[in-house]
């Protein structure tokens, strides 16, 4: 471990959040998780006995063809393996199951497309289109063990791409449509995939993005020689290259193709998917997943945080190429026999009501989205009543999710207030691609809400905040989050690196335990998490160490001015290091004098807030932050401006490259 995250058992708590929301009684009397007994009353189960009653959960949620007689495989530490004797398909668990059930009829997607165009399709079409496509798959001689890379579109066509391959025991590796050529090379590389399932273009925001472009630069980098196959989907009418005996349309691929293809059974631990995390540097990291672990927790998930009911529409607005839209778009809904929304646009397109309205539309009920989305709407909405949340009919909704990162309290109360009506409970989930699924979430018919706090761990997930050395520390004091035992969704590996996969997660001085990466604090009283960012995150002031969430929640908490804040650090000569703050207001942006005045209008907030310790150095101002098309803020960028570097990493997948000139100039 590095020297900041041994140290940073010591990180400073400084945000005091007292607000509290307890689920209403209609609430807490309908839901699947009624009350904190029935949540506590899970926890013992599991104390009492650990690996029975995940065998039990097992069995009850998933059809197996060849039941496993072993649970927990624990020998060769942290490889742990589950259910490792059992047989199942991923596919069958999500479509087949349904067959012969009054679900077989009922909407499993609607799709709304870039242009607002709708199409929906029941489970019984999903499982011929799956099944039409696994047996193109087949044709092209891709097979049980080969690895397929997807670079799609979010429509229901990356769905069934995904599906198709756990069909036949092909393990996919899904990729980001705005990752960049370098990218996708690198992935084709490390996997050795045999195939690429991809599409001419792409749709967002009214725009024709290409795809199967950037697809031809990646195999044309060199290193790619293990594909042998392009199935390219027709996403609009524009033509694209097309290379003889390689590549081949969806249309030609599926020609003959028959809708019924018996599902391949796999062992339990059979990767079901590889997946890049994003923004890393170096060599990209393949979280590795199993296919029976990793599908219980989406279904029990489903279930446990979302309470989802037979009526209910689920939204979860994530792409397909990151493991929200794996777990709770591809898998979670359908193995749990829901009806989803699929959107492939994006929130401000053709206005930042988008979102509103759609709810409206297809009167969603519970709505899972990601902060960044949240913090721009609020932005767009205080800046034009026409596409505030007032002017749509949210009443449908009785669930709100936030994902992605550590949700800030004051966006967490707009949230509640104007999209939830101040009835729906906020299930404010903390997970990462390599726990599978939530692990840290309020249960909305359970849990007391408390602001900006992912609450209490799901019952059977072992989390605790330790020090450096593996140690249990007190309550109020923050530390790094560890979870103590294996559960079944958890990352098996890092694909073709095992000793890199022991060292970043399981580190011998935190004896064993898997390490999530992140700071975290709880709460005195309740004993509430919350997650303080990440440990490489910690800002060491002065001698004072801090969180970034913490400054962050500070600037964003001014509500009249500040949309959105980033804070890294850079080195300083006096303290050691500086606090450097990025930041989007609700106004034009500042410059020259009435950018310095607004620059120490905020220091003075947060010193206010937190006290002069906290207060940023530097304070940068941007129409916008540096983003990805997914949203996902870049903070190794900042980290370079801050020090005032030159950008050489790669940015072709920022959705606003222009603003890395406007957070370059200090104030």
């Amino acid at each position: 471990m590095s020297s900041s995250t041994a140290s940073s058992s010591a990180i400073e708590s400084v945000l005091v959040e007292n607000r509290v929301f307890p689920p209403s009684a209609a609430t807490v009397k309908a839901a699947r998780v009624s009350g904190m007994a029935q949540y506590q009353a899970m926890c013992e189960a599991f104390d009492k006995d650990f690996e029975g009653t995940w065998a039990r959960l097992a069995r009850e949620n998933l059809v197996w063809s060849k039941p496993f007689t072993k649970t927990l495989s624990q020998g060769s530490k942290p490889f742990y393996k589950w259910f490792e004797d059992g047989e199942l398909n991923a596919s069958a668990n999500c479509l087949d199951k349904h067959v012969g059930t009054p679900i077989e009829n009922k909407t499993a997607i609607i799709f709304e497309a870039d242009d607002g165009a709708v199409t929906k399709v029941s489970y019984k079409e999903l499982l011929a289109k799956v099944s039409q496509f696994a047996n193109a798959l087949k044709a092209q001689g891709i097979k049980k063990g080969d690895r397929v890379l997807i670079y799609m579109p979010m429509t229901i066509e990356g769905v069934v791409a995904m599906q198709a391959c756990a069909r036949i025991g092909a393990t996919h590796s899904v990729v980001f449509g705005g990752f960049s050529a370098k990218s996708l090379q690198e992935r084709i590389i490390d996997a050795g995939a045999v195939a690429v399932i991809t599409a001419n273009y792409q749709m967002r925001g009214g725009r024709e993005l290409p795809l199967k472009a950037i697809v031809d630069e990646a195999l044309g980098m060199g290193g790619c020689d293990s594909i042998k196959t392009v199935l390219v989907y027709q996403r609009t009418a524009t033509a694209c290259n097309m290379v003889a005996g390689r590549d081949k349309t969806f249309t030609e691929a599926l020609a003959g193709q028959s809708t019924v293809c018996k599902p391949e059974q796999v062992g339990a631990e059979h990767p079901l998917f590889i997946l890049y995390t994003s923004g890393s540097t170096g060599k990209p990291k393949g979280v590795q997943h199993a296919t029976g672990g990793y599908l219980l927790w989406a279904r029990l998930t489903m279930d446990w945080t979302f309470d989802l009911q037979p009526n209910d529409i689920f939204w979860c607005t994530a792409d397909i190429g990151w493991i929200t839209g794996h777990t709770y778009v591809a898998y979670g809904p359908l193995a749990a026999g829901g009806t989803q929304i699929v959107f492939e646009g994006v929130p401000t397109y053709p206005n930042a009501g988008r979102f509103w309205q759609m709810i409206e539309k297809h009167k969603a009920t519970i709505f899972y989205t990601a902060p960044t989305a949240i913090r721009s709407l609020i932005k767009a909405a205080e800046a034009d009543e026409k596409v505030h949340p007032a002017r749509s009919n949210l009443s449908s909704l009785r669930i709100l999710g936030s994902v992605g990162e550590p949700i800030n309290p004051e966006a967490w109360m707009w949230y509640h207030k104007h999209v939830g009506g101040e009835r729906c409970p906020i299930v404010d989930t903390f997970w990462q691609t390599e726990t599978g699924g939530h692990v840290i979430t309020p249960l909305p018919g359970a849990t007391p809400l408390v602001p900006g706090s992912c609450t209490l761990p799901l019952p059977g997930i072992s989390a605790a905040i330790v020090d450096e050395m593996g140690n249990d520390i007190p309550n109020g004091t923050g530390g790094i989050l560890v979870i103590k035992k294996p559960w079944p969704s958890m990352i098996r590996t890092i694909w073709g690196d095992p000793e890199r996969f022991k060292k970043s997660y399981f580190p011998e001085e935190l004896k064993g335990y898997y390490l999530a990466g992140d700071g975290a604090v709880r709460s005195a009283d309740r004993g509430y998490f919350r997650i303080t960012g990440r440990i490489d995150d910690v800002l060491n002031v002065s001698g004072h160490r801090l969180g970034t969430m913490e400054i962050e929640s500070a600037l964003v908490s001014k509500t009249d001015l500040v949309a959105e804040a980033a804070v890294v650090g850079r080195p300083d000569d006096l303290t050691g290091e500086a606090i450097c703050a990025f930041v989007v207001l609700k106004r034009s942006r500042p410059t020259g004098e009435e950018a310095k005045q607004i620059a120490n209008e905020l220091r003075n907030w947060v010193a206010k807030e937190i006290g002069p310790i906290a207060k940023p150095k530097d304070i940068r101002f941007g129409d916008n932050l540096p983003k990805t098309r997914s949203g996902k803020i870049m903070r190794r960028l900042l980290r370079s401006l801050a020090k005032g570097e030159a950008i050489t990493q790669d940015i072709t997948t920022l959705e606003n490259p222009a603003v890395l000139d406007q957070l370059a100039q200090t104030n």
